[in-house]
Formats: C-alpha cells, sequence, structure tokens
C-alpha cells in the first residue's frame, strides 16, 4: 500500500470548508446560549410559578422530547436534506420559546420546554449529519473540538446575563431574547447548509423508530413521575410499569451490544451516556445547591457554572491539537484520562456543597476541573462512534449520539430532580436532596471510567488514510 503525502495542511477554516463551519458553530451557539441561561434562572423560574417539586422536569422535559426529535430528524434527514430539515427545527424551536416566555403555570413550561427539546434534537442531528458527509475523518475532532466555541460567548455572558435579567427584570425575557439570536443565525448560515447535498439511501420499512422514541419518552416520564412519589403504591406502579414500556425501545434504539456493553460502539455509547449525564446534571444542580443552599445570587451561581464551559472548550481544543499529533493513536487514552479527571472535578463539588463554611471557592474548581475532563473525552467519543458508521448509516449513527446524550441527560436529571422531590416530602430539606442527586452523578461518572476501557479506535483507517486536497474536492489515497 502506498501513501500520498499531503502537500497542503486542510483544516476546517479553509475554504470548502469555512461557510459550513460557520453556520454549525451559529447553529450550536443559539442552542447554547439557551441551555446555559434556563441552567441559571431554572431555581427562580421553579419559585415564581410554584413548582420546586417539578424542578427536574424544566430539564427533561427538554431532554425527553429532544430524544424524539433526534430519531425523527435522523430518520428524516436523508429523505428532505438538510437544508428543509434544519429550517423546520428552528421553526418548533421558536414555538417552544414563545410557549416557555408566556407561561403562567409549571405545567405550560414544561410543555414549552418540549417543543424546544425536540426543535434543539432535531438541529444538533442536522450538525452531526453535516459532518459526518461533509468532513474527512482527519479533520472531524477539530470539527467536533470547534463545537466548544459555540459554547464561548454563551459560557461568558449567558449564565451572569440571564441571573441578571432574573434577578431585576424578568425571568421571561432571557427566554425572548434568543430569537434575536434565531434570526441572526438564520439570515448568516442557511446558505451553507443549502449547498449539502441530499444523500439518497434506502430506508429501511418497519423500523419505527419515531414511535419507540416516543414509546420510550412515555416511560421515562412515568418512571421519573412514579420516583417522585415512591413511597406511595401509585409511584411504585408508575415507576415500574415506565421501566417496562422503556426496555423495548431502548433495545431497537441502541446499537446491538449496548446493554452487554461490548467492545466498540457499544462500550463508547455506553462510556459516553454516563459521563455526558453525570456532567449535565452535576451542572443543573449545583446552580440549586449555591442558590438555595448556599444563599449566592443567580448570576455568580451563572459565573461558577460558566467557568466550567470555558474549562470545557479549551480542553477540547487541547484534544483537537493532541489528536493532530498522534494521528489518532492516543484518543481511547485522552477519553480514559477525560473521564479520570471529572471523577476528581465532581468528587470536590460534593466536597464544596457540604463544606459547612462558604465553599465558594472549591465549587469554583470543582466546575473548572469538571469541565476540563468533559472537554478532552466528549469530541474524541464523538470521533470514535462516527469511526464506526457503516456506509449509508452516516445519518444513523449521528442521530445514536445525539439520542445517547439527550436521553442519558434527561433521565439522570431526572433522577436527581426526584431524589430532591423525594427529600421534600419526608421533610429532608433541600441540603440533602441536592447532596443525593450529586451523589448519584459520582456513581455515574465512575461507571464510565470502568465502561471505557472496553472503547475499541479503527486507528488504521485514521493513520492510513491521507487527504490529497484539489480546489474543493477531498479524496483519498492509498
Amino acid at each position: 500500500m502506498t501513501k500520498t503525502i499531503n502537500s497542503k495542511k486542510i483544516g476546517i477554516f479553509d475554504v470548502q470548508y469555512r461557510a459550513l463551519t460557520i453556520g454549525i458553530i451559529l447553529t450550536l451557539t443559539t442552542v447554547a446560549f439557551e441551555g446555559l441561561a434556563i441552567t441559571t434562572i431554572a431555581p427562580k423560574l421553579a419559585q415564581s410559578l410554584h413548582g420546586i417539586h417539578l424542578y427536574g422536569w424544566i430539564f427533561s422535559a427538554f431532554l425527553l422530547s429532544q430524544i424524539i426529535g433526534t430519531m425523527v430528524m435522523g430518520q428524516q434527514i436523508d429523505k428532505h436534506g438538510v437544508f428543509k430539515s434544519i429550517i423546520s427545527s428552528f421553526i418548533i424551536f421558536v414555538i417552544g420559546i414563545i410557549i416557555a416566555a408566556v407561561s403562567f403555570h409549571m405545567y405550560m413550561l414544561i410543555a414549552g420546554r418540549a417543543f424546544q427539546g425536540f426543535g434543539a434534537g432535531a438541529l444538533i442531528t442536522c450538525v452531526y449529519y453535516s459532518v459526518t458527509l461533509s468532513y474527512p475523518d482527519s479533520l472531524r475532532t477539530k470539527i467536533l473540538a470547534a463545537f466548544s466555541i459555540a459554547f464561548v460567548l454563551p459560557a461568558l455572558i449567558g449564565p451572569y446575563v440571564a441571573g441578571l435579567i432574573a434577578a431585576y427584570v424578568s425571568w421571561r425575557f432571557v427566554f425572548w431574547i434568543v430569537l434575536p439570536l434565531i434570526v441572526l443565525a438564520l439570515s448568516l448560515t442557511l446558505p451553507s447548509f443549502r449547498n449539502i447535498p441530499t444523500k439518497s439511501t434506502s430506508a429501511k420499512k418497519g423500523s419505527y423508530k419515531e414511535i419507540y422514541a416516543i414509546l420510550l419518552a412515555i416511560g421515562t416520564g412515568l418512571l421519573l413521575s412514579g420516583l417522585g412519589f415512591i413511597s406511595d403504591w401509585k409511584g411504585i406502579a408508575l415507576s415500574v410499569v415506565g421501566v417496562i414500556i422503556m426496555i423495548q425501545p431502548l433495545r431497537k434504539l441502541l446499537p446491538a451490544g449496548t446493554f452487554l456493553v461490548n467492545r466498540g460502539l457499544p462500550a463508547t455509547i455506553v462510556s459516553r451516556g454516563l459521563y455526558v449525564a453525570c456532567y449535565f446534571a452535576t451542572e443543573s444542580f449545583v446552580v440549586l445547591a449555591l442558590t438555595e443552599v448556599k444563599g449566592l445570587s443567580e448570576e455568580l451561581a451563572g459565573l461558577i457554572v460558566a467557568a466550567g464551559a470555558l474549562s470545557w472548550s479549551a480542553a477540547a481544543w487541547l484534544q483537537s491539537q493532541l489528536d493532530e499529533r498522534d494521528h489518532g493513536h492516543g484518543r481511547k487514552k485522552r477519553v480514559i484520562f477525560g473521564i479520570g479527571v471529572m471523577i476528581v472535578g465532581v468528587t470536590l463539588v460534593i466536597i464544596a456543597i457540604g463544606f459547612p463554611g462558604g465553599g465558594i471557592a472549591i465549587a469554583l474548581i470543582s466546575q473548572i476541573i469538571t469541565g476540563f475532563g468533559v472537554g478532552l473525552a466528549n469530541p474524541t467519543t464523538g470521533a470514535i462512534a462516527l469511526q464506526h458508521a457503516q456506509a449509508g448509516k452516516e445519518g444513523e449513527v449521528s442521530a445514536t449520539i445525539q439520542f445517547i446524550d439527550s436521553f442519558s441527560i434527561g433521565l439522570s436529571i431526572g433522577l436527581s430532580g426526584a431524589l430532591i422531590a423525594l427529600s421534600e416530602t419526608f421533610q429532608w430539606g433541600i441540603f440533602t436532596g441536592v447532596m443525593m442527586a450529586l451523589s448519584l452523578q459520582l456513581c455515574f461518572v465512575l461507571l464510565s471510567l470502568v465502561t471505557s476501557f472496553r472503547i475499541t479506535t479503527q486507528i488504521h483507517e485514521v493513520s492510513h488514510t491521507l487527504y490529497d486536497v484539489k480546489g474543493s474536492d477531498v479524496t483519498a489515497s492509498s
């Protein structure tokens, strides 16, 4: 086998990729701003609508419906193309924003969050699909690392600004200010997505993935609702029914061998789901703990969360440099190391909240460390998963990545919210509920570390495939 040496190093901001790269970053920035802002204002929002016992549903409704949006788009995008798909996704996202902004009851807000989740899931699936079709493997860790750029500006201003608006104006305006961002993203990005061709594939008849996604969301919702009042027999019954409903959809929606954590893609998906669930659930309940237990203002709590997001971005950039240097040989080691760093960070989070004094400095350091760990692991597991995509199934693997992120985070936050509700039922106090929730996340990240040792990479594809760039054409030569 012979190798063709590159005469030019290609990058994600080169002419042939620049417009699409910018379009992807702007699209993700819109979703990221809304997500980070809601994390900050959630305690204030729950108090205003008298729904602190439904706190977890602010996030779980979004994430469970994101599963449906992900699967629907994963099945439809090959038929209709990225351009039409991304327009419809934005429309649904906007409908959710408006419903949430005018909500006068907690259940209405939850409905708005469900629309937002569906739209966000569909949008991000479009993005992953674009990455799979438009970038060679040698650039995928770079563009996946660039996803973190989409979090930099929202992380810098989103949580802090959202905290200020909620404290001095109204939490409703945090939703309204997202609309101008959506208009900007649409006007600047649609031309770049229009040029991505529709890849015709033979859709499997009878796959019914959309139906399984809906059933999974229903089953998970029943489980989480039942756990909220598990001390009552009705809660136990709801939880059992929910678990029974969830089993078959999970078997159909996850890659074969996921339940057994088989080596390769199944282990990658399981490990990713566990550490991602840990990170976002920890972030959500740290804000609640800082405001309700430690007595911090919303804006200061938002700044502490922002530190984690910025640390994630820095680590993602670092791993892209390391990936370029070792041609992908160190991907598995970086995932394992990143998860190990997260364990340290989450442990410090628990210490910070349980510290009888302030513990604010420890909380800040813990967020930086945890963010750095997930920043190393997340783009890398994304690249590893995409390596396992078979020809004609790129959209399917892209949807699976987004699915496991949405489901694991939604389930983790929902379980933690159920612990908060249980603590309120038994009058244990908010501190006990938060500590139980954070301890659950530590268990998840420890399990993620164990399963990460079963991840396998296809390094021969990275090291033996070189790309020869001629104008806008990228061809592999061997």
